[in-house]
């Protein structure tokens, strides 16, 4: 018998300073059996500092070859961000460099490695495309407090990340690197 996704609720009350986005967000987060609550969290974080107008988890979720693991689609359905978690494949970023008009990576990696591991690739635009690196420490605190049911505040200021999440309080920096 296959297991099932664990599906975890987050009540998110955010505010990006830095992009002037501010939203009350209601999120029902399944996480695969085969996904890592760190790679979770790293979607997690993804989708609320790109939060936008037609942002959403990929409907395949994490299994899916054909979308990232969050995309965003303008209200004609076309899709204008791609949106990469962890260490995607050269080949992966490539095609979703062709197919939408923004492409980022967000990683709970070591950025170094995730570079190396697509320098020298070929790779659509890659000189415009950012891997935003999320610490590790940082995303193990948030593993250790996440609950099937979350309550959290998002602020983001100087690219400076606060997380309040059911009432423990963490922060770190999101480091931009580019591909090219």
């Amino acid at each position: 018998m296959a297991l099932s996704a664990t599906v975890y609720n987050f009540a998110v009350q955010l505010a990006d300073v830095d992009r002037g986005v501010y939203a009350d967000v209601e999120l029902r987060v399944a996480r695969h059996p085969s996904e890592t609550a760190e790679f979770m969290v790293t979607r997690l974080l993804a989708y609320l500092l790109e939060y936008e107008e037609g942002i959403a988890f990929s409907d395949g979720g994490v299994s899916s070859t054909d979308e990232p693991a969050v995309l965003v689609r303008d209200l004609t359905g076309r899709l204008t961000a791609w949106i990469e978690i962890g260490a995607p494949a050269a080949e992966r970023v490539h095609r979703g460099s062709k197919l939408a008009d923004r492409v980022a990576i967000y990683t709970h990696r070591e950025p170094a490695r995730v570079l190396a591991q697509l320098s020298g690739k070929r790779i659509h635009r890659a000189e415009a495309i950012p891997l935003y690196g999320i610490d590790p420490g940082f995303v193990d605190a948030v593993v250790a407090q996440v609950e099937r049911r979350n309550t959290v505040g998002v602020s983001v200021t100087e690219r400076q990340v606060y997380l309040d999440l059911n009432g423990a309080g963490l922060s770190t920096p999101i480091e931009e690197h580019r591909l090219g």
